[in-house]
C-alpha cells in the first residue's frame, strides 16, 4: 500500500507541498455528507462550486478548497490549496458519533497524522518524518502500527513516510485516494469560508 502512494506521489508532485486528508467513519447511519460538511465549515453550509481547473484556481483563493470522497462507510476530504489543516475544534466536532482520520503538511512543514473519536482528540503525532523531532500526543497505542510502518523506511525517505500516512488511513478506514481522481477538469469543489 506504501508503494501505491509512492506512485501517487511520483504523479502527483504537488502532493507534496501541502494538503491536508480527513477521513470521516460515521458510526451513525443518519450523519450525511451535507451534516459532515456543516461541521467542517463551522456550523454554517459550506459554498459549493464548479472550477474549471481545481488544481490551479483552488491556490488563488485563500480559503480552504475541498474535494469530497465517498467510500464504503467514509469520506474522505481533500484539502489541496494550500494545506490548511483542519483545527482541532472542528476535528472534535467531526468526532461526534464517527471516528476521524486526519493527516496534513504544508510548505512550512508541519507534518502531523491525528485520530479523534466521541468528540476528543485521542492521538497525535508531530513531524512524523523527522524521527528525531516526533513529539506524541494521546494514546501511543492507537498510532503504534504508524509508528511501525514509519520504522521500516529509511531514515531520509521523506516521500515514503508521506506515503505511509496515507497507507495507514486507508488500512485503518478502508478509505483512500486514486491518481485519476485528481486529473479532472470542470469538477464540483467545496470551499470552506467559516472553519476557524
Amino acid at each position: 500500500m506504501i508503494d501505491h502512494y509512492r506512485n501517487l506521489f511520483n504523479q502527483q508532485q504537488w502532493f507534496e507541498s501541502g494538503l491536508c486528508w480527513t477521513v470521516v467513519q460515521p458510526l451513525d447511519e443518519e450523519i450525511t455528507v451535507d451534516d459532515l460538511l456543516w461541521r467542517l465549515n463551522g456550523g454554517r453550509d459550506p459554498e459549493e462550486r464548479i472550477m474549471a481547473y481545481p488544481r490551479e484556481e483552488a491556490g488563488e483563493e485563500f480559503l480552504p478548497v475541498l474535494f469530497v470522497y465517498e467510500g464504503e462507510g467514509a469520506w474522505g476530504f481533500l484539502e489541496f490549496s494550500h494545506g490548511f489543516a483542519t483545527p482541532d475544534h472542528v476535528l472534535a466536532e467531526l468526532s461526534k458519533k464517527s471516528r476521524v482520520w486526519m493527516t496534513t503538511w504544508h510548505f512550512n512543514g508541519g507534518y502531523t497524522i491525528l485520530y479523534a473519536a466521541d468528540g476528543k482528540i485521542r492521538a497525535r503525532m508531530r513531524n512524523f518524518v523527522f524521527a528525531e523531532h516526533i513529539i506524541e500526543e494521546g494514546d501511543p497505542s492507537i498510532l503504534a502500527e504508524f509508528r511501525a510502518m514509519l520504522d521500516r523506511l529509511d531514515r531520509e525517505d521523506y516521500r515514503g513516510k508521506l506515503s505511509a500516512a496515507f497507507a495507514f488511513i486507508e488500512a485503518s478506514t478502508g478509505m483512500g485516494i486514486e491518481a485519476e481522481w485528481l486529473d479532472v477538469e470542470e469538477a464540483p469543489v467545496i470551499v470552506l469560508d467559516n472553519w476557524e
